[in-house]
């Protein structure tokens, strides 16, 4: 609410607490109770105001809700056809999934390798110490050289291919990026309806406090029934609403409902 609003509110509000102030010394249950309702309605239609402000600016946050990263052909094809938070974030744990799958099932092509090198290497050195201790016979020394020239050779051979593996791994990691950002868009949106929703409680706190609750009012009237003077009662159960002017009734109304919102 701007400035300008905020001040004619409370110009309107002090003329109606005047009003009603003069009607109560003077006795004027009946003006009393009028102004009341004008006052309730008056905080009601901020209410309903600061509800259409507020839903229109979820449904533009919603709406305007993309990812900025630069995304390549494929990805951006994929992610234009979300519409929501929901379909985001099983974008996110889809994207997850096939990250970690993918990670499985290269560290399982790993896992033979690294083993073979690891018991070569054990049974390299168990023999080398005993060379070492001098207790290895020519022939055995000789043998031990051979196994060491193709131990060394599949060394290479292995290393080489476990470092390809190892790059698909780090490239499988290549969805947090991506993933992150939808994340942290998620949550922006979530804390900007909370944000919205804190505020439209407060601003609703505030008006009671403001203009008091209907059981304030009433027991400030000392009103005997739910019905005054004038007709004004409680409302139970529309029993026909076809001859009630305050009662949206067709498809027509609710259009101009929704209009009034902003759709």
């Amino acid at each position: 609410m701007s400035q300008l609003d905020k001040a004619g509110d409370d110009t309107s509000l002090v003329k109606h607490a005047k009003e009603l102030l003069s009607q109560l010394e003077t006795g004027n249950s009946l003006d009393a109770m009028k102004t009341i309702e004008s006052l309730k309605q008056q905080r009601d239609q901020y209410l309903f105001d600061e509800v259409g402000k507020l839903t229109r600016s979820l449904h533009s946050a919603i709406r305007s809700f993309a990812i900025d990263a630069e995304l390549g052909d494929q990805d951006s094809t994929e992610m234009s056809r979300m519409a929501d938070a929901s379909d985001r974030l099983n974008y996110v744990i889809e994207r997850t999934e096939q990250a970690a799958n993918k990670t499985m099932d290269v560290v399982e092509e790993v896992m033979p390798s690294a083993q073979e090198i690891s018991s070569g290497a054990q049974e390299l050195k168990e023999d080398w110490d005993r060379f070492m201790r001098k207790e290895m016979k020519p022939d055995e020394f000789r043998q031990l050289t051979k196994r060491v020239d193709g131990f060394l050779t599949t060394t290479v051979e292995k290393s080489s291919s476990m470092g390809g593996q190892l790059s698909e791994i780090l490239l499988a990691q290549d969805y947090q990026d991506l993933t992150g950002q939808v994340i942290k868009r998620v949550i922006s949106l979530v804390e900007e309806v909370e944000d919205s929703l804190v505020g439209l409680v407060k601003m609703a706190g505030e008006l009671d406090h403001l203009t008091g609750s209907d059981e304030e009012l009433e027991a400030l009237m000392g009103k005997e029934s739910a019905t005054t003077d004038d007709g004004i009662g409680a409302e139970g159960p529309i029993i026909n609403p076809e001859e009630r002017a305050d009662v949206v009734s067709g498809q027509d109304e609710v259009d101009d409902l929704l209009s009034s919102l902003g759709f």
